[in-house]
């Protein structure tokens, strides 16, 4: 059930006659960026991760831009609520929001995020055009947006998401543990294949891939990442040789380096991790499978100093579960369909139990 709005009764509003400014920060380009976990954000033209590429040192020098605002990235139109004090990359933008609490800003965003179709990577949003943007908000008795409404929906959709979250952490897993008293050893390189995959041209960066998919870059491409399954670009299949059904080794970075993830789609790779591809033909499930047992003998072994290259990735040994002297491919499939039917049914019982708390525009204000 989502928590639909009624937006018969909203005004439209032009963004420059409630939001005049809207400012164009100091820009820190990623050289000039020190990672720091206890860091602040560092805010670029990214549509996740709430526009964070890192957690970066506070500059000495320059400012620092406030908390309390609303982002948005020129050449993605992506709007993030920023509530701490943040940096950013080149083309960002803010609107000023003070005087504003952060639940009235969440609204917003979902506001603001309805205009952002009108603007693809090409015909950036800037801020003279954002400004003659219009919007739909709420209003209260004079006819002014209602930022109390807007505060405490956000605020009941925060407290339920909360709820499901809790909910969710309390699925049981260990139902799945696996005893492996029986199983066997299997060297790595018995089982896999490293694969030499190239770029079929010349490569250049800022015309040959993309931070996000579409459908001209629709080919995962693999680097040296911790999240979003290893994958960092996209790029043209024309431009880069792929494979299926694969695992991901990531051989390099500070976090990353052992990262090992599951990629059962046509990927390619960049530079600082490898595709390796099993022996024998197994199924998607299998291969995730595989990909749990290989992170947990993989990771543990190499760090930034000490790079996961395949001359030493292929000398690990890995237990598996064994029939007829064989990997028992089946029981793998098996095991990894169960796991996705338990989490499967567990999630919609309770998203069902707690309602999902989406936030919803009638189409009206589309």
């Amino acid at each position: 059930m989502t928590m639909a709005i009624k937006t018969d009764n909203w005004k439209d509003f032009t963004v420059k006659n409630i939001f005049p400014t809207i400012v164009k920060p100091n820009v820190y380009h990623a050289k000039e960026i020190a990672e720091d976990q206890k860091g602040i954000p560092y805010v670029v033209r990214t549509k996740y991760n709430n526009g964070i590429k890192c957690l970066a040192k506070k500059p000495n020098k320059g400012k620092v831009n406030p908390a309390n605002v609303i982002s948005f990235g020129a050449e993605n139109a992506t709007f993030f609520f920023q509530p701490s004090e943040w940096i950013s990359g080149r083309d960002m933008y803010y609107v000023d929001t003070s005087g504003i609490d952060k639940y009235a800003c969440l609204f917003l965003v979902s506001c603001f995020q309805t205009i952002t179709s009108k603007y693809p990577y090409n015909y950036g949003l800037f801020p003279e055009l954002l400004k003659q943007e219009h919007i739909k908000l709420p209003v209260d008795k004079l006819g002014k947006p209602d930022w109390i409404f807007m505060s405490q929906y956000m605020h009941g959709i925060e407290t339920k998401v909360y709820k499901s979250l809790n909910d969710l952490l309390r699925i049981n897993t260990k139902t799945h543990l696996c005893d492996d008293t029986d199983w066997d050893e299997y060297v790595v390189g018995d089982l896999f294949e490293k694969l030499n995959l190239h770029k079929k041209k010349a490569f250049r960066k800022a015309f040959d891939i993309s931070l996000e998919k579409s459908e001209e870059f629709s080919l995962p491409l693999i680097n040296a990442k911790n999240d979003n399954n290893g994958i960092m670009y996209y790029g043209r299949e024309a431009d880069f040789e792929s494979a299926e059904m694969t695992l991901d080794i990531v051989c390099d970075g500070a976090a990353s380096a052992g990262n090992v993830f599951a990629q059962p789609q046509k990927t390619g790779v960049l530079y600082n991790a490898y595709l390796i591809k099993p022996k024998y033909v197994i199924s998607k499930y299998a291969l995730f499978y595989l990909a749990s047992v290989m992170h947990a003998a993989v990771k543990k072994n190499f760090s930034y100093d000490d790079k996961a290259v395949w001359d030493k990735v292929k000398k690990i040994k890995v237990k598996l579960p064994t029939l007829n002297n064989n990997p028992d491919w089946k029981y793998m499939d098996n095991y990894m369909k169960s796991i996705e039917m338990t989490m499967h049914n567990k999630a919609e019982a309770l998203s069902l139990a707690a309602g999902r708390n989406l936030f919803h525009l009638d189409e009206d204000n589309s």
